[in-house]
């Protein structure tokens, strides 16, 4: 009788945290999250592992954008407005944006919608929405589609995060000199 061998596993069950990968529904895969400008080009990015949700990444993203003021000063990080999807839809991001005075249009989902009007008064009001200004929200979709034209950031091939961030933001800095 043969000794048992072990199988050999492919990839390793955990992860360094320093490498930014995660399972996700496309396999081993690291997230680009990015706030970006009309303009199809980001303004802030970070990549994170798979994984890892959209909603809790709204706040390290948004305080990540620094924009420089012409005439010198503080740079600008609060931006006019904000559209997201449903995923962005928490009570705690939508307190950082009050909190903040960002104006933003970010559906409500039919479970909160459902929560806070069984609450009654206590629930609070309902949360505006600018059917117009949801039409844009494509935007960040098609900035990351943009972003994935080069090779380097469509297949990671960095292993550490910290690279891969710096090869998007190489990627990001050539969409922003192409406009």
């Amino acid at each position: 009788r043969t000794p048992r061998v072990p199988k050999r596993r492919s990839t390793p069950r955990q992860h360094r945290s320093d490498e930014g990968l995660g399972r996700s529904r496309g396999g081993l895969t690291s997230k680009i999250h990015l706030a970006g400008e009309g303009g199809l080009r980001p303004l802030a990015l970070l990549v994170t592992p798979g994984q890892w949700g959209d909603s809790p990444q709204l706040i390290p993203v948004l305080e990540r954008i620094r924009v420089k003021r012409l005439g010198g000063g503080h740079p600008r990080t609060r931006p006019d407005h904000l559209g997201g999807d449903k995923a962005y839809s928490s009570r705690r991001n939508r307190r950082y944006l009050r909190r903040r005075r960002i104006k933003h249009t970010i559906p409500e989902p039919k479970d909160q919608r459902a929560n806070r009007r069984r609450r009654g008064s206590r629930g609070g009001r309902p949360a505006s929405f600018d059917k117009e200004r949801y039409k844009r929200r494509n935007e960040v979709e098609r900035t990351i589609n943009r972003l994935k034209h080069f090779r380097a950031v469509a297949t990671r091939y960095d292993k550490r995060a910290y690279v891969f961030h710096g090869t998007v933001t190489v990627a990001s800095l050539r969409l922003w000199l192409r406009s």
